[in-house]
């Protein structure tokens, strides 16, 4: 028995169907000798810094640097901190059951850093041991898939891969915990959070804010050409904008004191518009 794991239900169900595994199951399905079963993106996160021991924020705790870090199901918020998401929990015991059935796992999650770190956190998790090969394609196509399944690569060629989403993730906890902690203790009130990518995010969000709250109009002038050839008319605008009057109006001369215009390049493209009436 071969299990197949994808990174979310939509995409077991296409594969399900190209190898044959047609019987549905609570959180798989099964036939032709394949189980195919998925995750809901990352059921294993990195543990909290309650898991080492440091509870609420502490100046004294700072940094926070665990030796090793440890893999829990992924949390949901609740009245009193956080607790493990009931739905991760299920579809981790499935995907457990599928496992331990199986002789070997075809990992089958996205092509890319995120999907290979989904699958190695699942894997080390359930302490899985089994062999697995990796299904790399870029489609959904029956083709593709197919393409796939014929030349499934070894799961080591893809160590690399997950050791640089390995080091993203804890570097984004590390950078995450402790700058969030270190500016809720120096600020003295309230919880704020910073983050490696939610952090950058915001300033650009506020300083596209700050630019169009104080964005200040100024005027400008263009250069407008109307002639014909053949009875047939034409008209073109420059692109640049000019903000001196004068210095349009000394272009705009230059142009009329010319007995012809010459088109240089043309470019043509499809738009779509629609008409409301």
């Amino acid at each position: 028995m071969i299990a197949i794991i994808a990174e979310k239900p939509s995409v077991a169900r296409e594969i399900a169907a190209i190898v044959g595994a047609n019987s549905k199951d609570e959180g798989f399905m099964s036939g032709n000798g394949y189980k195919v079963t998925w995750a809901f993106g990352h059921l294993i996160t990195l543990a909290m810094p309650e898991e080492y021991g440091f509870a609420g924020f502490n100046r004294e705790h700072l940094p926070i640097i665990p030796e090793t870090f440890k893999l829990i199901p992924r949390q949901v918020k609740a009245e009193k901190g956080y607790k493990p998401d009931a739905g991760a929990l299920k579809q981790l015991k499935i995907i457990k059951q599928v496992f331990d059935s199986c002789d070997r796992i075809i990992v089958a999650t996205d092509a890319g850093r995120e999907g290979e770190l989904i699958f190695r956190y699942i894997y080390h998790h359930l302490n899985c041991s089994k062999p697995f090969q990796r299904l790399w394609i870029s489609s959904l196509t029956d083709k593709a898939i197919k393409e796939g399944l014929q030349n499934l690569k070894a799961g080591s060629d893809y160590d690399n891969l997950y050791q640089s989403a390995k080091a993203r993730s804890e570097s984004d906890w590390l950078v995450g915990i402790n700058a969030s902690q270190a500016l809720s203790v120096a600020a003295g009130r309230g919880v704020f959070s910073l983050g490696r990518v939610q952090t950058p995010t915001l300033a650009m969000i506020c300083k596209r804010y700050m630019e169009n709250k104080h964005f200040v109009p100024v005027p400008f002038w263009q250069v407008k050409v109307q002639t014909e050839k053949s009875s047939v008319p034409f008209a073109a605008v420059s692109k640049e904008k000019y903000e001196q009057k004068k210095l349009a109006q000394t272009i705009l001369q230059q142009l009329q004191e010319s007995k012809s215009v010459k088109v240089q390049s043309v470019e043509k493209k499809e738009v779509n518009q629609w008409i409301f009436r």
